[in-house]
């Protein structure tokens, strides 16, 4: 049974038929305590396509179906395609434009990636790129969040944050992630190829990623609060890296 308001698909036999579809999955669910028969051909064949197989609570599973009988298994599938990073570097070659990327290291809330991805068509960036996993996937929820912009933005998912980083540098984008201690983004020449890192809602740039970066840069803050929310730090650096490639 397809739940179509959350891109969930229940059920051994409907999953079976998804993974024989090759339909783009995003990831398999399977409730604790569920095993054997069906269920383990259905884990197998998710290991040999590269899905991520999470194991979730009855109880989780129950609310993702929206009730329906998915006797312990489930999958959900993007409401978009991924692309790749060569299809990035492929849209700015042919805008004449110099790469401009976001990098989300561990993004987990769907509505804060929705939003960047939103602000993302916005600010012209080429494409945005998500680890396979820790973060949210393109879900219904994201898709909703984005009002429209998953059409326009291609979203590349990776394996590793801190090796795409090394490749990307290699291709010439200079890579910097936002962190309180970086310098002003006033002060830090965004003109050129670029990436912009923009880490997790709770611990930002992980100290892994971080050190892959060639420099850090930070908003301003005059009140008293010393952090934004990530979307909204995405947004406000998105627009600068804008604001001087116009000038």
């Amino acid at each position: 049974m397809e739940n179509s308001n959350n891109n969930i698909i229940c059920g051994r036999n409907p999953v079976l038929e998804a993974l024989r579809s090759g339909r783009e999955i995003d990831r398999l669910f399977v409730a604790h305590g569920t095993g054997g028969g069906s269920v383990t051909a259905i884990i197998a064949k998710c290991r040999a396509k590269g899905i991520l197989i999470k194991e979730i609570s009855p109880q989780k599973l129950d609310y993702y179906c929206g009730g329906a009988n998915h006797q312990g298994v489930a999958v959900m599938f993007a409401s978009q395609e991924y692309a790749t990073v060569d299809d990035m570097f492929a849209l700015a070659e042919t805008r004449g434009e110099k790469p401009f990327l976001i990098i989300c290291d561990e993004i987990e809330d769907p509505h804060n990636l929705g939003a960047i991805i939103r602000t993302a068509e916005a600010t012209g960036v080429h494409g945005v790129i998500i680890p396979e996993r820790r973060s949210a996937s393109l879900n219904a929820t994201v898709a909703k969040a984005a009002c429209g912009a998953l059409e326009y933005v291609p979203v590349a998912r990776v394996t590793n944050i801190a090796n795409t980083i090394d490749a990307l540098k290699e291709r010439g984008v200079w890579v910097f992630g936002a962190d309180m201690d970086g310098d002003v983004m006033y002060d830090v020449n965004m003109k050129g190829p670029i990436g912009l890192v923009i880490g997790n809602e709770g611990e930002g740039v992980g100290r892994l990623v971080k050190d892959t970066c060639d420099f850090t840069a930070r908003i301003p803050m005059k009140g008293d609060i010393d952090s934004l929310n990530a979307s909204v730090a995405a947004g406000v650096l998105a627009y600068e890296i804008v604001r001087q490639r116009m000038q």
